[in-house]
């Protein structure tokens, strides 16, 4: 599957948009739309059109990390949740979790429960991680 346009800009509106290196919640270097690999505080600014090429070679990164991970099968809104998901937290922390296990074992409704497990960065609560896991539940049951 790929994401669909619903996803992409679901992703960038959470993400933002920042043409200089900046430090997440999580204190990672990010620039563009949430574009860690190999940004340092010394990377110089990008265009927005830079941006989105980064963005583009993230996503289907993301996507194929979903696609590997995930063997029952989703619907587009679910997919799109767990790239939004994993585009935020990374493919690792998707193969680790209980949301992957209770979704390949087709437990939809407690796989939706799982989001709200991920709020926190360097240890406390972040409120807007808080309002992207909301979002992403919601798109993730069809909402």
């Amino acid at each position: 599957m790929r994401a669909s346009p619903h996803c992409v800009a679901f992703i960038k509106r959470f993400e933002g948009f920042s043409a200089t290196p900046y430090k997440c919640s999580a204190g990672v270097y990010t620039i563009g739309y949430g574009t860690t690999k190999g940004i340092t505080k010394d990377t110089p600014p990008v265009t927005k059109e830079q941006a989105d090429e980064m963005f583009i070679r993230d996503l289907i990164k993301f996507e194929n990390s979903v696609n590997n991970l995930i063997k029952h099968p989703l619907k587009q809104n679910q997919f799109d949740s767990l790239v939004s998901f994993v585009y935020n937290l990374g493919g690792g922390a998707l193969q680790r979790s209980t949301l992957r296990q209770k979704i390949n074992r087709g437990d939809i409704n407690g796989a939706s429960a799982e989001f709200m497990k991920w709020t926190k960065a360097g240890g406390r609560v972040i409120m807007g991680l808080v309002t992207r896991r909301e979002a992403e539940m919601k798109l993730f049951i069809g909402g």
